[in-house]
């Protein structure tokens, strides 16, 4: 019979069931916590994963502290333990070396307390205490004096209020008072003019409201409009003293109107002043905030807020909308995920479109996972504000979505990490009475720090958001680090099993989850922890060095204690683990095995252990790990039980290495699979159960355990060093996945070397981790959480911070109705562990994760481990197959679409409305017209009136002629107050669109090839634009205002029915969606790739008293750029008479506008004028002069009359 000696020798498989690596020639095992030798043996320059060869790796492990050297006499010993180093009469070279090792590690630990002492872990004078809540009944004095069935209506807060009262929500919240916006504040973001404007509202009648909420589009006013308006912008810069000066950790501004739509100088889609607009600006001028991150997820588009900050990279705006190819409000090309902000602001707007009704909760999770939360952990906000709109949720008659009260209370979860906690909601849409409150108080319960509710039906991302998801990291790559990831080919098996998969899914129905799911556990205490010193009594009689060493929990539960985060747990009492608890994963031989060396001899204890890969055994051994193990299942119990809502368990001996009939790598009973044995024994069922493994080596015992079952899915991120890493051999390989009904089930992250850090991570949690985990949809998280991948450790050789491991936990938090247990495991590193065990700690009592200052992006090595990862798991998970889109054709382009809107009803309610075939308007209510939806106008500002029609192969000339009549009458059909716009279009509004400014067209037939949206797409409006040519006020405002209302040209801009998609036309010098004529046939040698378009310009402006005389030394439409000098595409601001370039070329002329806001500008090209602040062509007879001047200057005769 072989010893177990010669059986490691011979190469055959040990007691473990799997093969030893090393042979009889090396004479002994490969150890936890050593490197492999084997390198050695393969040849003179074998490669590690570092990229150095194994020769320079050696040489680095004398001076690493992190690295255990290797012993070239441990080939003549029979076996070396891990993390250990020989003793046997160390020569004055070793004992120096010895001494230095020592050293380093003494400075490595004192730079880590340095550190970590920045952390802000201190509960009593660091960690913030609640949530602020701004309610004011003020704020229901206004609503629709001529439309009792507005959407937007004081009933909205009403049924809120009762919801808030109803669970209790109002009394948990630290209240403050409403107070007004200041005119300074205001103009933050909105001109004088535009604010002055709004003031006089107070004073208007009923017609004069109507007649300027008629120059808007979808609003309504009434006398008291402004001072509500003031109220809930004041009400939101109220939370952010409160937030930011330290008084609250995290608010929510419960008001009306909402504000995301309203622009510097315009009213739009329900909104005076933007709220959040103006509080990001707030907190970078008062509190020297410099980076904020705002958070859009109305269904609508928050266009206002993107355009005030698509130049700034300060701001980083994400919104997440539906758009469906532009039919849905507003209607802008600037809202597709093509737009990513202009000039120092690219990259720092992010839009995420829903080309589809009935978006679930899976498709909002998947874009913050994918897209939001990467970004947001690479830009570091310092302050979040979110737009919170709630017509996304099922059954708001607006959004047609099918989001629940239980996703925004993930979504608000997730943010919730982020800015050190300093999140500040800001109430926006939401129509449906019922759905509104129940978000509003999800998102409030998650604020208070209450648990997340699981999902009822968590399901997949559909097929169209994986689309739009895909595309928009495909824009935004570029831009962030955190988004680069590697691409693999996909094997066309999996293609095909995706086509398949999609077929079969069909459309989801809303009408099967009820929003009535959410349930909030009443709990007395949060957290429970588990200790019991007595497991200090295990300890190694042969070496006092060894790293897994009592003190290890010792040194967590003073520190625990030190920062008081001990006393605000609930402390729960050990017991043993019982021998019917511990057969549900071990042997019955094996239990008694261990429970025989209580009774062994110091010899025995020894040779027992040595029979064991990387094991040391006293008499105390068995006693300890019971209580481990037990202390697991007691904190199962309390938290299964309700009586706690997670824990920690400090426990020792750790588990996640000991077989089924082994013990190995320091541990004995796997404590927790043990726990999830246990935890399904109490639910009576199969309670699915996620275990995620973080410790740096990999948990071979508890893959084993669970590889065949479903209901347990393990995850694990791990050293693997290809192999070489302990417990060796290719367990660890990402293509280890399970097997008979667990395929898939086991997920392992294998890390191909040293150095991986919270970035690597955080990648990995966000790119596979949550997705998977959400798709699991687990009742119970349960981590093996050892701390050797930490900083410092002499083992693990990583650089995670206690900060990170604070926000791994926070964002599993959000899973299993926050039912969530870490049982320590390795760890060796003394500061390392408890740090980070309390930055766990500190997230699962509520704290907000600490910010991640130092945060690096993922490296190569870990993207490939994670590319690899999500390769093999794509066909088992579907939630993995977001993928780069290789080809445009992937990625919805602004494709035209060609449909006719049906006559408006209302003109006040455009907003919500969409126009897919098939889907005609709610009564009453939707506005088909799209008032706004290229350009707003202020004041009755006209839109220039377009058609379009594309000639198709085969098309007549005639037929398009046809179809701009019919869109000719229906304009003049949709008129309002007796106004008409003039239908001449001139013959220099023609244009041809730039080659270089088009993209792949949609399919191999399309005949029209459109531009990506770019500042073209703006509607933004500027203020007045000439210094003392605002009219002189009256003292009556009423009169004044009146005076101003009667030079408005009203006319049908505000119902005008257009084709959305059409939007490509972008004014050279400032950027304008147009709908066109788009003309691709009949124009002699015409290009297929080009695109023709002809608008009509505005037949008048309330901006032509801007326009001054001709300078006496004339016109000359020749002059080069003055910033550049440029001659291509130059234009002459109207007011100074100064030269620019256009946008097209540097953008100089947008900058001239900017400084100065002159507003008309003409072009040195086709003499088109163009105004700023009504983001339109103009063609009036004022402009006669100064066109004639251009005309002469360029073809050296008058120009002739145009009509």
């Amino acid at each position: 019979m072989l010893s177990p000696m010669e059986k490691k020798g011979s190469g055959a498989r040990g007691h473990t069931g799997r093969r030893e690596l090393g042979g009889a020639s090396q004479g002994r095992s490969l150890r936890k916590g050593q490197r492999s030798s084997r390198s050695r043996s393969e040849g003179p320059s074998a490669m590690t994963s570092t990229g150095q060869d194994s020769s320079t790796r050696q040489r680095k492990s004398r001076h690493n502290p992190q690295s255990p050297p290797q012993d070239s006499s441990a080939t003549l010993k029979r076996s070396v333990k891990k993390g250990t180093v020989s003793h046997s009469s160390p020569n004055l070279a070793e004992v120096k070396k010895k001494g230095k090792m020592k050293k380093l590690s003494q400075t490595v630990e004192e730079d880590l307390i340095v550190g970590l002492q920045g952390l802000d872990l201190d509960p009593e004078t660091r960690v913030l205490v609640g949530t602020g809540l701004v309610f004011d009944e003020q704020l229901n004095d206004f609503h629709c004096l001529w439309d009792d069935s507005f959407p937007e209506c004081p009933e909205r807060l009403h049924a809120i209020k009762e919801q808030l009262i109803l669970e209790s929500l109002l009394d948990r919240c630290v209240s403050f008072q409403a107070r007004f916006a200041e005119k300074e504040e205001l103009m933050l973001v909105h001109s004088l003019e535009y604010i002055d404007l709004m003031e006089t509202t107070q004073y208007m009648n009923e017609g004069e409201l109507r007649i300027l909420a008629g120059t808007y589009d979808s609003v309504y006013l009434h006398p008291n409009s402004y001072s509500c308006a003031c109220l809930a912008t004041g009400s939101v810069l109220r939370l952010v003293d409160a937030v930011l000066g330290a008084e609250i950790r995290n608010g929510m501004a419960v008001i009306r109107p909402p504000g995301h739509h309203a622009q510097r100088s315009l009213m739009d889609g329900y909104c005076m002043f933007n709220h959040v607009a103006v509080a990001a600006r707030y907190a970078q001028k008062k509190h020297r905030i410099q980076r904020v991150l705002i958070v859009d997820w109305d269904v609508h588009h928050g266009q206002g807020t993107q355009f005030t900050f698509d130049q700034d990279p300060s701001v980083l705006y994400f919104s997440i909308h539906r758009y469906e190819q532009g039919r849905f409000w507003p209607h802008l090309k600037a809202s597709n995920w093509s737009t990513v902000g202009l000039g120092q602001g690219q990259g720092y707007t992010i839009n995420v479109p829903w080309n589809q009704v009935g978006m679930r909760d899976t498709d909002y999770i998947a874009a913050f996972l994918h897209i939001l939360m990467p970004v947001a952990f690479e830009f570091q906000p310092q302050l979040v504000l979110v737009a919170a709109g709630y017509d996304a949720l099922q059954g708001d008659p607006k959004g047609e979505m099918a989001a629940t009260p239980a996703g925004f209370a993930h979504l608000t979860h997730l943010l919730m990490g982020l800015a050190g906690g300093r999140l500040i909601l800001s109430l926006e849409g939401g129509y449906n009475l019922h759905a509104l409150a129940k978000g509003v108080s999800a998102s409030l319960h998650t604020l208070l720090g209450d648990p997340c509710p699981m999902l009822e039906s968590p399901g997949v991302p559909c097929a169209s958001a994986q689309t739009s998801i895909s595309c928009t990291l495909e824009a935004h790559e570029p831009f962030w680090e955190f988004l680069v990831r590697s691409v693999e080919p996909q094997e066309e098996d999996e293609v095909e099993e995706d086509k398949v998969e999609e077929e079969d899914e069909g459309r989801w129905e809303a009408a099967t989850l009820p929003l009535d799911t959410c349930r909030w556990p009443v709990l007395q205490d949060r957290t429970g922890l588990v200790y019991d010193e007595k497991m200090m009594s295990h300890c190694n009689l042969w070496d006092n060095h060894h790293p897994e060493t009592p003190q290890r929990i010792l040194r967590i539960m003073c520190y625990l204690e030190e920062l008081g985060l001990a006393a605000r747990c609930l402390i729960l009492p050990v017991r043993p683990a019982m021998d019917a608890e511990l057969l549900t994963c071990h042997s019955a031989e094996y239990v008694e095995r261990m429970r025989a060396t209580e009774k062994m001899k110091t010899r025995e204890l020894h040779r027992e252990g040595s029979s064991f890969d990387s094991i040391y055994i006293c008499p105390s051994t068995f006693t300890c790990a019971q209580l481990a193990t037990g202390a697991a299942c007691r904190l199962v119990e309390a938290v299964l039980s309700g009586e706690v809502l997670n824990g920690i368990a400090i426990v020792r001996p750790p588990g996640h290495h000991a077989e089924q009939d082994a013990a190995c790598g320091f541990c004995f009973f796997n404590s927790v699979a043990v726990a999830a044995r246990h935890a399904q024994v109490i639910a009576g069922r199969a309670l699915r159960i996620l275990i995620v493994d973080w410790d740096v080596h990999h948990g071979n015992g508890t893959q084993h355990m669970f590889e065949d079952d479903p209901s347990v899915l393990y995850m694990s991120l791990h050293r693997y060093d290809r192999g070489t890493f302990f417990p060796m051999g290719d367990e660890g390989a990402s293509s280890q996945v399970g097997r008979a009904a667990g395929t898939g089930f086991t997920v392992n992250v294998p890390w191909n070397g040293p150095r991986m850090g919270d970035g690597d991570y955080l990648t990995a949690w966000l790119r596979l981790v949550l997705p998977i985990a959400y798709e699991f949809n687990p009742e119970l998280v349960l981590v093996s959480a050892g701390f050797d991948a930490a900083q410092g450790d002499p083992l693990g050789g990583c650089q995670v911070t206690p900060e990170g491991y604070a926000h791994l936990t926070h964002l599993l938090m959000g899973l299993a109705n926050g039912r969530i247990i870490l049982i320590l495991e390795g760890g060796y590193n003394l500061a390392s562990i408890s740090e980070s065990m309390a930055a766990c700690t500190h997230s699962l009592l509520g704290d907000p994760p600490p910010a991640l200052t130092s945060l690096r992006p993922p490296q190569p090595g870990a993207l490939a481990s994670i590319t690899e990862t999500i390769q093999v798991h794509r066909r088992y998970w579907r939630s993995l197959r977001m993928m780069k889109m290789e080809d445009k054709e992937e990625c919805p382009s602004s494709k035209p679409v060609i449909k006719k809107l049906p006559k408006a009803t209302n003109p006040v309610s455009a907003k919500g409305t969409a126009t897919p075939s098939g889907k005609g308007p709610e009564a009453g209510m939707r506005k088909t017209a799209a008032a706004a939806s290229a350009k707003e106008s202020p004041l009755g500002h006209t839109k220039s009136k377009t058609a379009k029609a594309v000639l198709a192969q085969g098309q007549s000339s005639e037929q398009v002629a046809r179809g701009a009549s019919l869109d000719q009458a229906t304009s003049k059909e949709t008129s309002v107050i007796g106004t008409t716009m003039d239908q001449h279009a001139s013959a220099e509004t023609i244009k041809n669109t730039p080659n270089q400014n088009t993209v792949d067209p949609v399919g191999e037939t399309e005949p029209i090839r459109t531009p990506q949206a770019s500042c073209a797409d703006k509607q933004t409006t500027e203020a007045s634009p000439v210094q003392g040519t605002t009219a002189q006020q009256s003292p009556d405002p009423v009169s004044n205002l009146s005076g101003r209302l009667s030079t408005l040209k009203l006319n049908s801009a505000a119902l005008e029915v257009y084709d959305y998609e059409a939007d490509l036309l972008g004014e050279a010098a400032g950027g304008q969606d147009m709908n066109s004529l788009m003309l691709t046939q009949g124009f002699g040698n015409f290009n297929a790739q080009d695109v023709f378009y002809a608008v009509t310009p505005l037949s008048w402006c309330p901006h032509l008293v801007a326009v001054c005389p001709i300078p006496a030394e004339g016109l000359d439409t020749a002059q080069p750029c003055k910033t550049c000098g440029t001659l291509q595409e130059n234009w002459v601001c109207l007011t100074c008479y100064q030269v620019y370039c256009s946008r097209y070329v540097h953008a100089h002329m947008v900058h001239h506008h900017e400084a100065s806001e002159h507003p008309l500008v003409l072009s040195c090209v086709d003499l088109s004028t163009w105004c700023y602040v009504c983001q339109a062509y103009v063609h009036h007879q004022d402009l006669q002069e100064v066109k004639s001047a251009a005309h002469q200057s360029k073809f050296g005769q008058d120009m002739p009359h145009s009509h």
